[in-house]
């Protein structure tokens, strides 16, 4: 009797823990699900703060628009939601030079000690949704319009409209319409309201990523041409009026020139205070985030050919990522025009945000400098 009873108490023992392993399984697999979806409601829900006028905003979960080219006017998206990771993984492409740095004083850093709010370094990827299109590998397009991905996945498969020459001539352009668009001085976890976000200081702005994108492309034997004119002070409205008369007057005095980069920064940050930095661990050293902004004509831009900028988008991001993956966000392509119509080889691409460290902005340069080198090399004559 006692053997039976102690063999039911087993047999009975057996299926209990069974039955906990299976439902612990199943509440690990629902309730991070449960939960995301409670907290996108609950961000869409909750009223956002912008930081800066022309800036867009990126909560963990929710991406907005870059804002209108000539009113400096946000137009707020807040239909997506973002999966975020943190990622350790180092890229093996160990390059043989060593990245620049920002050299400030510590007078001039201390100059901004009060924390006001924190600053949060994420890694971002491609969310969920039919929106976002995988073109190779760890490459994504973000699908913000209303044309079928078939548009996306046509122009993966087209190359450029163009090539590169390998003739003394310049052929690329790198340019700034809000060339004020500025860093934090040092990586740390608060930010100071006091510290400017815009700064005519090269040293901080963006233009300083320019010259990293520009040296690249020297170094791989490209001719290129970086212009630094300021377009957004005294005026931030209008600067895409104004940075369109430059790219235009440089294309007429050098028609050899096939690309043209206007380079930003992004404003992230949320109604509560935070402002998120997106990061990118390369070979365990933190580079902003880039996203390219492909734009798209919704047939009263004057831009029919945007597919053809798409395409070199795409090549552009499926380099990058070979080369550093995930440094790149989804490329953004939607009906905005940001002056892309002038040539077919026109982008807009952000460089992390203005809670990002100069160093961090320089070494995405450093690196994007490189894969835009290697990608043009791929289309070069």
């Amino acid at each position: 009797m006692k053997k039976k009873y102690w063999k039911r108490k087993i047999i009975s023992l057996t299926v209990i823990l069974s039955l906990v392993s299976v439902t612990s399984k199943i509440l690990a697999e629902t309730v991070p699900m449960v939960g995301a979806f409670a907290g996108k409601a609950a961000i869409v829900s909750a009223s956002l703060s912008l930081p800066e006028g022309g800036n867009s905003i990126l909560y963990p979960e929710i991406e907005n628009s870059k804002g209108d080219e000539e009113t400096g006017q946000l137009i707020i998206d807040k239909s997506d939601y973002k999966k975020d990771f943190t990622t350790n993984q180092s890229n093996s492409n160990q390059d043989i030079d060593s990245p620049p740095k920002a050299n400030f004083s510590e007078e001039q850093i201390s100059q901004f000690p009060e924390n006001n709010g924190p600053i949060i370094r994420k890694h971002y990827q491609a969310g969920f949704g039919e929106q976002y299109i995988n073109i190779g590998g760890l490459a994504y397009v973000r699908n913000m319009t209303n044309l079928p991905n078939q548009v996306v996945i046509d122009a993966n498969n087209s190359p450029p409209a163009f090539n590169i020459d390998k003739s003394k001539d310049p052929q690329v352009l790198i340019m700034h319409t809000h060339t004020t668009e500025s860093y934090e001085l040092i990586e740390k976890d608060y930010y100071d309201n006091n510290f400017p976000t815009r700064s005519k200081d090269t040293s901080v702005s963006v233009v300083r990523v320019g010259e990293e994108i520009t040296k690249g492309l020297q170094q791989a034997g490209i001719n290129v041409i970086h212009n630094t004119t300021i377009h957004d002070d005294p005026a931030y409205n209008g600067a895409y009026n104004r940075s369109s008369q430059t790219i235009q007057e440089i294309l007429k005095e050098y028609p050899s020139i096939k690309v043209v980069l206007d380079i930003h920064r992004d404003a992230i940050s949320t109604d509560a205070g935070e402002r998120y930095a997106p990061i990118a661990d390369i070979n365990g050293k933190n580079a902003s985030q880039i996203m390219i902004i492909s734009g798209c004509d919704d047939g009263t831009m004057n831009f029919p050919n945007y597919s053809q900028n798409l395409s070199f988008a795409c090549l552009l991001q499926r380099q990058t990522e070979s080369d550093y993956p995930g440094l790149t966000r989804p490329i953004s392509f939607k009906y905005k025009h940001y002056n892309q119509s002038l040539t077919p080889g026109s982008l807009l691409i952000e460089f992390g945000g203005h809670a990002n460290s100069v160093d961090e902005a320089i070494y995405a340069g450093w690196l994007f400098g490189k894969s835009l080198a290697r990608a043009l090399q791929t289309i070069q004559n």
